[in-house]
């Protein structure tokens, strides 16, 4: 069988023949098919060989197909077994060479990038090729692209892409970052906060991080580099490092889960009980929200008598109560 296959161009044509005449002797198979007589002995001993055809009488023989299933049925079956015995060499050796370019070839895992414009473009090329999600530890003072030059999260999340973002309470009250923030959260980001975070970190689908390698003290000493690090532990412990923060930190929402009609909070209230929540100070949320602290808390002073409190920390238990949050 020539390159694996069971039969070549003229042997299935003969047999296609052979099963619409039922039956056919050497010359009216090569009448039919256009072959010399000598070529249609040839094909039909072949299918013979085969197991695809019988001939009787043997002095002036009458073709006759037989069932291709029961004739290739072995054949294939062993090709089969054969197929899945290579599928597990292939598995193996695959599972083996992971596991050695892990131990040995770090530089496959981990690539180090230097300079703020490549930081930059790498950042919108891995939004851009964004299937899945994406996982974001935004701090104060970005190294390589402020939040509201990141226009290509607006076309992920068009896409589909899930964005997950924990901001920095420093972040938050730098002037304009809070209306950058809303306009994500407009567009379907999931946005928390936290007083601090531990390292700055972008991650994509869960198989590609970039995280800074130079500490905020050091920005100023030459170019900011960073890591870009696929699958792995490091990777893995990067995804750990991230959910558990995500757990513990205050959504920052303009919308409720439920719409409470009787409650009667507007996005403003929501927003500022997110700052409130997240630990913002008074003066901050003012300026966020461009109104005066004696506004704040005026609306807040509302909010504890419609939650039914007198102290702020009672509004914020009441606020995760009635999932105002």
């Amino acid at each position: 069988m020539q390159n694996g296959m069971l039969l070549d161009e003229r042997e299935e044509q003969a047999y296609r023949l052979l099963v619409g005449l039922s039956a056919a002797k050497a010359a009216d198979l090569a009448e039919v098919a256009k072959f010399t007589q000598p070529e249609a002995d040839e094909v039909l001993q072949r299918l013979q060989a085969k197991g695809l055809v019988t001939a009787q009488p043997a002095d002036d023989p009458v073709f006759r197909p037989l069932p291709p299933d029961v004739a290739f049925g072995t054949t294939l079956l062993r090709r089969q077994e054969s197929l899945e015995a290579a599928r597990k060499t292939v598995s193996a050796l695959s599972e083996e060479f992971r596991a050695s370019v892990s131990r040995r070839d770090a530089h496959h895992l981990v690539e180090v990038i230097v300079g703020a414009a490549t930081l930059r473009e790498r950042l919108r090329d891995l939004q851009n090729s964004a299937r899945e999600e994406i996982l974001w530890f935004c701090r104060a003072n970005p190294l390589a692209m402020q939040g509201a030059e990141n226009t290509e999260e607006y076309g992920a999340l068009s896409r589909g892409v899930r964005y997950r973002a924990i901001y920095e309470r420093a972040l938050i009250e730098t002037p304009g970052e809070l209306d950058s923030i809303a306009e994500g959260v407009s567009w379907g980001e999931e946005a928390r906060v936290v007083p601090t975070l531990p390292v700055r970190i972008a991650i994509v689908d869960r198989s590609t991080a970039i995280c800074p390698l130079v500490r905020d003290d050091e920005q100023s000493i030459g170019e900011p580099s960073a890591a870009i690090i696929s699958r792995g532990q490091l990777l893995d412990a990067l995804l750990a490092l991230f959910e558990s923060y995500w757990e513990l930190a205050t959504p920052v929402r303009l919308q409720p889960e439920e719409k409470h009609e009787d409650e009667g909070l507007d996005d403003s209230e929501r927003l500022l009980l997110s700052l409130l929540v997240g630990g913002v100070p008074d003066k901050s949320i003012a300026n966020q929200l461009g109104i005066s602290r004696r506004t704040v808390q005026r609306r807040l002073d509302r909010l504890m008598a419609l939650a039914g409190v007198d102290t702020r920390t009672g509004l914020a238990f009441q606020a995760a109560k009635r999932d105002w949050l």
